[in-house]
């Protein structure tokens, strides 16, 4: 089966290696100039990790990250710790690990490129025609066909308003910057998420320890566009946090060009696949960054495309079951995430005390029963469906 892929992030790549590593003939189609990431971490729950060990690099994915130890939610004006989830009481084959975006999105593609994928760059999808062979048109004019056409290529995707028409999001109300700052403070290898009044910050180390991840979120009217390339002045983000603690102030100080996006909420895809092509990720369902699930959602969709299809008597069927077996997992998923939101933004008053009164007594009285909250999501694994 030949396989064209459209985008070469982690749920383009991941699909392309599980087509490849079952005998397909896989091309993917990149759009920038290098198979590259802009400077971000992400969080490979133990969901997501199950992917990777199914396509062998789980070795690999561990040596260029840090395991992460616990998530702890703090108030941030003072620091103080609200709950803590400790991630070393999950079970023992769970594990949680923080990596740079661009360090997995190298893994794999060095092993596509290792099972023979073809990764070709410069190559912007303009359209996509579905059917029995279906076509891609590329932004200079050039064409593509393929047994199978996968489009991975997020929220401006080429091919998810082929199958479902031009659908408008909605901006949520917030923006949010990231950038990488030194680790001057000792941050130990646990995700803090600061929490504030219609704001919250989240830090968590990456690679050698030596510098942190930072994604910080803000309520606001104005917006921003839904763009990862859009860049601020850093004194708009010091700003935004100025009531915060010295912790996250020391290291805000350091942020110098972060990068900054208008969350928008887009609905999930009414339908996934046609003939002869499916969306996978951001394309099919993008989600909020309140559950760090984005890309662990793109590492299950790319397995469970290929595994469907593996299975099935022919590839129409086999993407029914792959929008079936994906669609009502990604939607709670999402959903949970957007609910996130209003939890970390909550305004000083009686609900707030309340909500985090009993966020303290769970964590300190009944810990496995806080992080059990999330065995329907962490013990999730798709390649045992």
């Amino acid at each position: 089966m030949g396989i064209g892929v459209i985008g070469g992030g982690i749920g383009g790549l991941a699909a392309a290696l599980a087509f490849a590593q079952r005998g397909a003939s896989v091309t993917v189609l990149e759009q920038a100039d290098a198979i590259t990431e802009v400077g971000a971490g992400i969080q490979v729950s133990p969901n997501g990790l199950r992917v990777i060990e199914a396509l062998g690099l789980s070795d690999m994915l561990q040596a260029c990250s840090v395991r992460g130890r616990a998530v702890s939610l703090r108030e941030g004006q003072s620091g103080s710790q609200v709950a803590r989830l400790d991630l070393l009481r999950l079970p023992e084959d769970q594990a949680y690990f923080f990596v740079h975006r661009a360090d997995i999105v190298d893994l794999l593609a060095s092993a596509a490129r290792a099972h023979g994928v073809t990764i070709r760059l410069l190559q912007k999808a303009d359209t996509v025609r579905p059917g029995p062979r279906p076509e891609i048109t590329l932004a200079n004019g050039d064409r593509f066909g393929a047994d199978l056409v996968v489009g991975a290529d997020g929220i401006h995707s080429a091919l998810r308003p082929v199958l479902n028409g031009p659908q408008k999001p909605f901006f949520t109300g917030q923006v949010a910057w990231r950038c990488i700052v030194p680790n001057t403070v000792g941050h130990p290898d646990h995700a803090r998420v600061h929490m504030g009044a219609g704001r919250h910050v989240v830090t968590y180390p990456l690679r050698d320890r030596t510098v942190l991840n930072i994604v910080a979120v803000e309520e606001r009217a104005g917006w921003a566009a839904e763009s990862w390339s859009q860049l601020d002045d850093p004194e708009n983000l010091r700003r935004a946090f100025s009531g915060f603690g010295d912790t996250v102030r020391d290291l805000l100080a350091q942020a110098e060009a972060p990068g900054i996006w208008g969350l928008f909420r887009h609905p999930v895809a009414a339908h996934w696949h046609g003939k002869g092509c499916a969306i996978i990720g951001d394309a099919a369902h993008p989600t909020l960054p309140f559950l760090a699930q984005g890309a662990n959602m793109a590492l299950e969709d790319a397995w469970v495309l290929a595994d469907a299809i593996a299975r099935a008597s022919d590839l129409q069927s086999g993407l029914a079951a792959f929008e079936a077996r994906r669609k009502p997992r990604a939607t709670r998923v999402i959903d949970a995430a957007s609910r996130n939101a209003r939890n970390y933004h909550l305004s000083p008053g009686p609900v707030r005390f309340a909500a985090h009164t009993a966020l303290r007594l769970a964590s300190r009285a009944a810990p496995m029963q806080l992080l059990g909250r999330f065995d329907w999501l962490y013990g999730h694994d798709v390649t045992a469906d």
